[in-house]
């Protein structure tokens, strides 16, 4: 018999109970693709630390749902409306969402059992946070794994610099300044992704967390795993490619390598940057190469003064996010206002503003982090 016990969770978007010796997250928010608002970072961050210092729970589980049911979909990202919104009103809640997200982030890679992401359907922006620091990373035939943040004028946060950073050779800056997609086994070839499972073979092994007699976290670890096809799929992109032009200095030489090679691949990857804020980019690439050298936390300090700066370096009406989601989802027009317009008009100055911390660091939000 399985027994289920249900922690102190405030959400309704999130279901968090124990399955056998399991504790079982769902992001329960099928219409809004599970994208997270901040009483389901909140209830996530209960939900673990309540586990956390349960002798009982081995392991945690984390998966979405779809409109369709359980699975179909992981999470979208952080709720961009709600950014927009609180942006132009001035709403402290802004703040308490980005430092609660990057806290919850840290709390994942640094979980002490094992914790696995079942990342089956969109896996996107903040949906990254809360899978990419698991112990196993599961993808399926559905997954669409990205960080597409500079096309709303943002840069690739919830840890986004640690573990694209990361990624083989220079794949990183490729990924997070395009924000391509990728499906499952291209994932785990970037080193994004543990393991592969047909999604029709997703609820049964939910089911079977309930109801294994597991002996420890490990295990509980291993049972998934065995489920689990570690062949990666062909990388859909010319590493030597991305390694050559991807390493040059600035944004202004990427730019003029892509449109000087003749392959199908750069002349479809130019067109995509130059749809991109021209001073995210640039704050981008510089984000992914300090990373490089960073720790987790450290990482996640920098974000998280970068996204304020991102708010309010110019003040909410002048900002380059607030602009590229008015653009994609709040009047939809996908003609977004950037500001610089062009990569040459981009000042050594304007790049440098994103990297200044609003804090000293006794009182910076994310002091606590080790």
């Amino acid at each position: 018999m399985t027994e289920i016990a249900t922690p102190t969770v405030t959400d309704a978007h999130i279901v968090a109970e124990i399955q056998g010796r399991v504790g079982c997250l769902t992001l329960n928010r099928p219409r809004a693709l599970n994208a997270l608002s901040l009483d389901m970072i909140r209830a996530i961050s209960q939900a673990l630390l309540d586990w956390r210092d349960n002798d009982t729970v081995l392991a945690v589980v984390v998966r979405g749902c779809s409109k369709g049911g359980p699975f179909g979909a992981f999470c979208a990202g952080g709720d961009i409306r709600f950014f927009h919104q609180a942006a132009l009103g001035g709403d402290p809640r802004l703040e308490d969402f980005f430092t609660e997200e990057y806290t919850l982030n840290h709390l994942i890679h640094t979980y002490p059992k094992p914790y696995i992401a079942i990342m089956d359907g969109i896996v996107m922006g903040g949906g990254m946070g809360i899978s990419q620091g698991a112990s196993l990373r599961i993808v399926t035939e559905r997954s669409q794994l990205a960080m597409p943040e500079t096309g709303i004028g943002l840069f690739p946060d919830v840890g986004g610099g640690y573990f694209l950073s990361r990624c083989p050779g220079r794949l990183g800056e490729y990924l997070a300044l395009t924000g391509r997609v990728l499906g499952g086994r291209e994932a785990m070839a970037a080193g994004l992704a543990d393991g592969c499972i047909d999604s029709g073979r997703l609820a049964g092994l939910w089911a079977s967390l309930g109801t294994t007699p597991f002996e420890n976290g490990a295990s509980v670890e291993r049972w998934c795993t065995s489920h689990l096809s570690t062949t990666a799929g062909p990388a859909g992109w010319p590493q030597l490619e991305v390694d050559r032009i991807f390493a040059l200095s600035g944004m202004l030489q990427i730019m003029a390598a892509l449109d000087a090679t003749d392959s199908e691949w750069a002349r479809s990857t130019a067109p995509v940057l130059r749809t991109r804020s021209p001073l995210m980019l640039h704050v981008v690439l510089e984000q992914i190469r300090r990373a490089r050298g960073l720790g987790l936390a450290d990482n996640l300090r920098m974000e998280r003064g970068m996204v304020r700066q991102c708010f309010h370096w110019r003040g909410a009406a002048q900002s380059e996010t607030v602009e590229g989601v008015r653009a994609l989802a709040v009047e939809k027009d996908h003609a977004p206002r950037w500001n610089p317009a062009r990569l040459e008009d981009v000042t050594p100055q304007q790049i440098a503003a994103f990297f200044e911390q609003p804090w000293p660091a006794h009182a910076h939000p994310l002091r606590g982090l080790n």
